[in-house]
């Protein structure tokens, strides 16, 4: 499945002292490009919770290629690099948006669980269907 990536403009605010993008922004940007992929291919956040799962971040990783500034316009691509039963790790590439010039890459890892209790659970029987279109969506 081809998915567009996820635009975003650098705000000011977002900057620190040497006229950047502070570093912790780019957790941020994860999420939102992540929100934005889920709704993209169809299975937004707020249906896999409306069915009583959800999933948290274990861990993540971020590498800085180059500065991202003020005004930037940068493309975020999102791609699953795994999907098991319980658990599913997501990449991301930051790209400038004119040029193409890798800016930052990362990855997050998350575990599934029930809303109700917080216990994991196995993605592929609560919800077999997005079990499925995840493990369809891995990079091969």
């Amino acid at each position: 499945m081809n998915v567009a990536p996820y635009a975003r403009k650098a705000q000011y605010y977002e900057t620190d002292q040497m006229g950047v993008i502070h570093h912790a922004n780019y957790i941020r940007w994860f999420e939102e490009s992540r929100v934005d992929y889920l709704e993209k291919i169809g299975f937004p956040y707020e249906r896999v919770e409306s069915l009583g799962i959800t999933f948290a971040v274990l861990g993540l990783s971020c590498e800085y290629k180059a500065p991202v500034r003020f005004g930037d316009r940068v493309h975020i691509f999102v791609r699953f690099t795994s999907c098991g039963h319980s658990r599913m790790v997501i990449g991301y590439r930051v790209a400038d948006a004119a040029t193409g010039e890798p800016r930052t890459t990362g990855e997050t890892s998350h575990y599934f669980f029930r809303k109700e209790d917080g216990r994991p659970v196995s993605l592929k029987k609560a919800i077999p269907d997005l079990y499925e279109l995840f493990r369809s969506l891995v990079a091969s």
